[in-house]
This record gives structure tokens, sequence and C-alpha cells, in this order.
């Protein structure tokens, strides 16, 4: 099979992560008789720079052109980059809210895995981790009070903000369909998350959740409250196989279980729609202060290439083999100084890139 693959270097280390992902990629193609067509797309600073924007149409047309979309990183130092003396819409980081709403996606994956090799940069006791952790967060991307209207006003000399939250039913359902075919992928578990005791909209969500939830008898839902689910995932992260939730919630949440991992640079992320169309991105930043040195870890945007697999392309034996070969490296011992631990062996972006594509 031929896929077109739209790709965006973006600034920082994201030329090197992508790098990386790529070589993975070419050699799942070897193996298994695929072809990955890449096209390069400007995106971020790097495209400030260029065209005086962070995503010109003819690149959100290239994007929407491809089978999928392979993200490294955009941004750069706020303290010291020339961009960030721009006007909010013409940072790198509009670039990346305008390629979502130009794709229409609308569901955000982030998985939160605790690699049993990286056990010790958890930051949980062994009693509650166990044998290690493994759950996604699926976010609903463009609803809520991100997107609200909003105002702020001055009445009788006092400041006064607004902010609404609105989610319609459709939008609700298309990101529990989502969270529940995701989770028919998984451990066919559902953990819908709201705060149903206080907001209308999570009483909305909770009942068009479980509307949904009779296309899927074979996966188990259960509702959760917001701030229920923040100590849940750090009294006992093992209970959870897919957490269903809104913008804001998702917001927090996603990064509370990146913290939980104790390891950013392993994670990936995907946002998706309603195609197969999808972008893949890694979930950390940009890290301008140490881009160019081959020194970024790649695995996240690995990863995260092996989800486009999974996901976009339905090519799940594939990402299985990709996870396997990442997990192979670790047990080998080979580490970026970002996960480097007394014991193991320091290796770069090229090296680590090398070995999990040997193992392929």
């Amino acid at each position: 099979m031929d896929y077109k693959i739209a790709v965006i270097p973006g600034d920082g280390i994201g030329p090197e992560i992508v790098r990386e992902a790529c070589k993975v990629l070419d050699r799942i193609g070897e193996r298994f008789g695929h072809r990955f067509h890449y096209t390069e797309v400007l995106m971020g600073g790097v495209s400030i720079d260029k065209t005086g924007v962070p995503l010109t149409d003819e690149a959100l047309a290239a994007a929407k052109a491809s089978d999928s979309v392979l993200l490294g990183a955009v941004g750069g130092d706020v303290g010291k980059s020339n961009w960030y003396k721009l006007p909010p819409n013409l940072r790198p980081e509009a670039g990346l809210l305008a390629i979502r709403k130009g794709l229409e996606l609308f569901c955000n994956l982030r998985p939160a895995v605790l690699f049993p090799q990286l056990k010790q940069a958890c930051p949980l006791k062994d009693e509650i981790i166990g044998g290690g952790f493994d759950f996604v967060v699926v976010r609903e991307l463009t609803g809520g009070v991100y997107f609200g209207e909003r105002k702020t006003v001055t009445e009788n000399g006092v400041r006064r903000a607004v902010d609404t939250m609105p989610y319609d039913e459709n939008e609700i359902r298309r990101i529990a369909k989502w969270a529940f075919e995701v989770a028919m992928k998984r451990g066919k578990r559902v953990t819908s998350v709201d705060k149903a005791n206080v907001l209308d909209t999570s009483r909305l969500w909770r009942q068009v959740v479980k509307e949904t939830a009779e296309e899927y008898p074979e996966v188990e839902l259960c509702d959760m409250l917001v701030d229920n689910c923040a100590m849940q995932m750090v009294r006992d992260p093992k209970q959870f196989d897919v957490v269903l939730t809104e913008n804001m919630f998702g917001d927090i949440l996603s990064d509370e279980a990146s913290m939980v991992t104790g390891s950013i640079g392993m994670l990936a992320s995907a946002s998706l729609g309603a195609t197969k169309l999808g972008l893949y991105e890694p979930s950390h930043g940009s890290a301008p202060d140490i881009a160019g040195q081959n020194k970024a870890n790649p695995i996240a945007t690995i990863l995260s290439a092996a989800m486009m697999l999974r996901y976009s392309f339905d090519l799940t034996k594939e990402a299985d083999c990709i996870e396997a070969a990442v997990n192979s490296v670790l047990d080998a011992g080979w580490r970026t100084v970002d996960i480097m631990s007394g014991g193991y062996s320091l290796i770069g972006t090229k090296e680590m890139g090398d070995r999990i594509a040997e193992r392929i």
C-alpha cells in the first residue's frame, strides 16, 4: 500500500525527531511492503520567518491532500524569540490551532503509559503503580469554555470577565463514539469524566455518553467527577483504560497523566476527526535549548507514528512492531539524556532512531 504523509518538522528539535520517525516508518515499509510518500510542510516559527504567518493556506491545503500528518514541534523560547513579540494570532502556536481547525480535528488521544524499564522515573510509590499502567485520555478539542463566547467589561467601576462553556449533543456524541471505538481496541472500559453535580453542560454530557454507550454493549462505562478523577490518577492509575472528557478537563487531566508517567519524552498523541486523516505529534514541546545537539528523545514522535499506523491506516501489526522495537531498545539499556539513569548507556537522537529501526 502507498500512503501520503504531510510532514511538519516545525521548530527546535522538531526536524531531528521527525527525521527519526520517518526512518522507522521507512523500515516498516520495507518489512511489510508499504510505501510512505512524504511532503514537507512549513508551520510554526519557521513558517513565520519565511512567509510572515505560522500556517499558510498552501500549507493547510497540502496537509488536507495527505492521508495523515506527522508533526514534530512548534514554538521557541518565549523570553528570547522575536516570534513572541507578534500578536497572538501570528505566533507559532497559532499555526497548531489553525491546522486542527482546518482539518476539522475534534478528538485528542493522549496515551499515558508507564514503561516498565522507566519505572524509577514515576513519582508514585511502587505499591501504587505495581506492574505499571497503560491508559489513554480522549479529550474533546473544539468545544467548551476555550471556544465559548467571552467578554471582559467594566460595570460600575468594577472589571468583570465572563467565559461560557457550550456543548451540544452532536459534539458530545462524536467524541464519545471515538472513546468507545478506542476502548474496543483496548480493554473495553470507558471512564467518562464530568462535573455533573454542578454544570448543565456536564449533565448533558453524561446523558449523551450513556446513550452512545448503548451502541457498544461490550464496553463497560462508568461516570466520574473530574475532581475525583484527578485524585484517582494519583491514587490508582491502573484502574483506567480510556478516560473520556471535555476540552478544559482533558487539558488538565492529560497533563497530569503525563506527569504521572514521569517521562514526557516518551508520550505520543493524536488529533483526529470524522475521517481517517489525523495529526500525530509528541506531547512534549520544541526544546530550543537542545535543538541541533543530537540530545532530543525521538521516542514520543516514533510512537506517534505508530499511532498513525494504528488509527489512520488500520495497520495494527505494523504499529505493534514499532512499539515492540521501542521496548526492545529500552530493554537493551539504551537511553537518551532525558531518561538516563545510572547503569544504562547514553546515546543521541540519531542513534536511538537507528536502534529502533534495526529492531523492526
